[in-house]
């Protein structure tokens, strides 16, 4: 079996991916329909044209217009339950995925943290029952949306909607003019209540944002982190402390943080020694997915069968899994493994 073969059907894990940037346009093109929400397109063909990455600021556009179309619990449980299918038709078999819940409160829909929190938890019971499929939810907040004190609103939210399966807190946004600093009591409470800091660091912002969410936030996984090889004592930390990068080549490389996939910086975090997962970050608004970023991995840096097997089994040990149940899937996926031929 070629390899392009056997990452087509290899089990898989998730770390990054936005639950909002994960939207196809079949799907928005439905709730803005349900809604009354007008966007640019009405066809899914005319969305899929628009969806086309261009810059930074019409990635900012997509995400918010698709944010006005999401208008109920009953919309939210919808994207899960569609993006949970596409992971599970991927192999897929966990994910943990960023929701931003005060868009959706802030906004002209302004929903209810109770009712978020209760369509994920109905979208993540039904995965489980329906498709096998496990979920954790990483609640996030954008560090560029005033006031700063949303920030631990949201921490707030993250601890209460625990039962519901939230397993992290973390920060996107624009990285430059808002350090990680101005963020240290949201991530304290989260922290707190047992739920994993997973901001994300390090992606436009150079090795000073890094510094702040390892040192300040106390950050058990970065989100992207690959401009650590720029700082080579930093590098040396995260080597040493094992802390997991979640890395998105394609969308690094659409939003300018690498020229090319080919000069993106994978192997030489993987040659340093760190501790690497792969993950498709906005799927759709970048055209891509998981599958296609194992696929290119392969392709462009001639990564062996046995270099894209750790890379998932990165993935299975960097998840905030119980203990017994990441050392249950590992062994899952290296019986997986061997049975492929």
């Amino acid at each position: 079996m070629s390899i392009f073969d056997f990452i087509k059907v290899m089990p898989k894990v998730e770390m990054h991916v936005h639950l909002e940037g994960s939207i196809e346009p079949e799907t928005l093109l439905q709730l803005a329909q349900r809604n009354s929400v007008e966007l640019p397109a009405t066809t899914v063909e005319g969305l899929r044209d628009w969806y086309t990455f261009t810059d930074f600021s019409h990635f900012v556009e997509i995400y918010i217009a698709i944010s006005s179309c999401i208008c109920s619990g009953k919309d939210i449980e919808h994207v899960a339950k569609e993006f949970l299918r596409g992971q599970a038709a991927q192999n897929i078999r966990y994910s943990e995925v960023t929701f931003t819940p005060y868009t959706h409160y802030s906004l002209n829909t302004q929903i209810p943290f109770s009712e978020q929190i209760a369509a994920l938890g109905r979208a993540r019971r039904w995965a489980d029952e329906e498709l096998d499929v496990g979920v954790g939810w990483v609640l996030d907040f954008a560090r560029n949306i005033p006031p700063v004190e949303h920030a631990e609103t949201v921490a707030g939210w993250a601890v209460d909607g625990i039962d519901d399966g939230v397993v992290g807190f973390g920060v996107g946004g624009l990285e430059a003019g808002y350090p990680p600093e101005l963020f240290e009591r949201a991530f304290a409470i989260a922290r707190e209540a047992g739920l994993a800091s997973q901001p994300h660091a390090g992606e436009i912002a150079g090795p000073e944002s890094i510094w702040g969410a390892i040192d300040v936030l106390k950050a058990t996984r970065i989100g992207h982190g690959v401009r650590c090889l720029e700082d080579p004592q930093l590098v040396e930390v995260l080597r040493e402390r094992q802390i997991p990068l979640d890395v998105s080549p394609t969308s690094n490389v659409c939003l300018g943080v690498a020229p090319s996939f080919a000069e993106h910086p994978l192997p030489r975090l993987i040659e340093a020694g760190l501790f690497v997962t792969l993950n498709s970050d906005d799927p759709p608004m970048f055209n891509t997915t998981l599958t296609e970023e194992y696929l290119k991995a392969a392709t462009y840096f001639r990564l062996d069968r046995m270099a894209i097997e750790e890379l998932v089994l990165n993935g299975v040990k960097a998840s905030v899994l119980p203990e017994d149940n990441k050392k249950k899937m590992l062994r899952s996926f290296r019986s997986q493994f061997k049975m492929i031929e």
